[in-house]
C-alpha cells in the first residue's frame, strides 16, 4: 500500500520535473497557466480576470508576457468570444495537467505533515446531535482511530462565535447562515413533522398544513434555538399567544405533549426515538412542506481537506440515503 502511495508520488514528480526541464530557459509561473486556463474556461478576458481576482491588465500583461516567452500565440483576440488557436490548445492541455499535479502534489505532503492525526474540534447544535453524535463517534473511533474528536454541543450563534475564533475547526448545523469567512458544505435534507396529542382537534387529520397550526397550542425550544426559528417562519404568524413554556431539548417538548396536551414540531430522524404508542401522534407538514439543511460548516481559511471529507463519508454512512445532499453522494469535497 505504501510503496504504491510512493510510487504515484514519483510518477507526479517526474512529470513536472520532464515539464519543466523542457522549458527550463522560460520563466512561467503557475500563476500564469491558472490565467490561460481561467480565459479557456470562460472564454473572456474580464470574466477570467474576476475570477482570479485580478485586474484584467494584469491578466492581460501576464498571458501576454507567456506567449511571448513561448514564442506562441495562445489566444486568437479576434474572435468573439476568445478561443485558443491550435497551439494554444495543446499549451492550455499541459497547464491543465501541471496545475493538477501541483494541487496533488500539495496535497500529498499535506497528508504526509498531517494526515487524519490530531485533535479535530467541532461543534454540533443540539437539535442534530442526538440523532448523529452517538453513530459519528462510534464509525470515527473504528475508522479512523488516529483521529481525535473533541464535540462540542451548543447553539448556533455560539459556534459561529467559536469558529470565527478558531475555536473550533468544524461544525454541524442548520443553514444557511450566510456568514463572511464561513463555507458550507451541505450534507443533509430533514423533514419537520408535527407531533400532536390525540386531546387536538387536528389529530384526527392524517396530514397536517402548515398554517393549520396555532401557536397557541404549541410548545416549542428555548429561545436561541434555530429550529425555534425555523418553526415560527412556517406556522401561523398572525397568532400573538406566546408558548407557556419553552423546553431546553426536543425530547422534552414530547413528554410535555404527552402530559400536558398541544403539539410541537420534531425533526424527521426523531421519529426513530419514539416509543411504538408515541408513534401514532406522529403527523407529516404540508403546504408548503417543510425542510431543514444540515450542513458542515468551516473556516474560509480551514485547509484539512482530508479531515473534511473523513468526517462527510462518516455522515454519508449514518444518515437515510434518500437524505443525503445529491452532490455529496457524487463528489469528494475540494478546497
Amino acid at each position: 500500500m505504501y510503496d504504491t502511495k510512493i510510487a504515484v508520488q514519483n510518477v507526479f514528480i517526474k512529470q513536472i520535473i520532464s515539464i519543466f526541464v523542457s522549458i527550463k530557459s522560460i520563466t512561467m509561473t503557475m500563476q500564469q497557466l491558472e490565467y490561460i486556463v481561467a480565459v479557456d474556461r470562460h472564454r473572456h478576458f474580464v470574466k477570467a480576470a474576476e475570477s482570479c481576482f485580478v485586474t484584467q491588465s494584469t491578466l492581460s500583461a501576464m498571458i501576454h508576457k507567456l506567449e511571448s516567452e513561448l514564442n506562441a500565440v495562445i489566444f486568437d483576440r479576434n474572435a468573439h468570444p476568445v478561443v485558443p488557436t491550435p497551439m494554444g490548445e495543446k499549451i492550455i492541455a499541459q497547464a491543465k495537467v501541471i496545475l493538477f499535479n501541483k494541487t496533488q502534489l500539495e496535497e500529498i505532503v499535506r497528508l504526509g505533515r498531517e494526515g487524519l492525526n490530531g485533535t479535530v474540534r467541532m461543534g454540533i447544535i443540539p437539535t442534530v446531535a442526538p440523532y448523529v453524535l452517538p453513530k459519528f463517534l462510534k464509525e470515527t473511533v473504528k475508522v479512523h482511530p488516529e483521529m481525535n474528536m473533541e464535540v462540542t454541543e451548543t447553539r448556533t450563534s455560539v459556534i459561529i462565535q467559536m469558529l470565527k475564533k478558531a475555536e473550533l475547526d468544524m461544525a454541524i448545523l442548520a443553514t444557511p447562515l450566510e456568514e463572511e469567512g464561513i463555507l458550507e458544505i451541505p450534507l443533509y435534507y430533514e423533514k419537520f413533522v408535527a407531533y400532536i396529542s390525540p386531546t387536538e382537534p387536528i389529530f384526527k387529520k392524517k396530514e397536517i398544513r402548515s398554517s393549520e397550526m396555532p401557536t397557541e397550542h404549541m410548545w416549542v425550544l428555548q429561545e436561541g434555538h434555530c429550529l425555534r426559528n425555523q418553526v415560527f417562519n412556517f406556522c401561523d404568524r398572525g397568532a400573538t399567544t406566546r408558548p407557556m413554556y419553552e423546553a431546553g431539548s426536543i425530547d422534552t417538548l414530547v413528554k410535555i405533549v404527552d402530559e400536558n396536551g398541544g403539539y410541537t414540531v420534531i425533526p424527521e430522524l426523531h421519529v426513530d426515538l419514539l416509543g411504538k404508542a408515541q408513534l401514532k401522534n406522529v403527523r407529516p407538514l404540508t403546504s408548503p412542506q417543510t425542510v431543514r439543511e444540515i450542513s458542515l460548516i468551516f473556516r474560509g481559511d480551514y485547509v484539512r481537506e482530508g479531515v473534511l471529507n473523513a468526517v462527510a463519508d462518516i455522515i454519508k454512512t449514518i444518515i437515510p440515503a434518500q437524505m443525503v445532499d445529491n452532490r455529496l453522494k457524487k463528489f469528494a469535497i475540494k478546497l
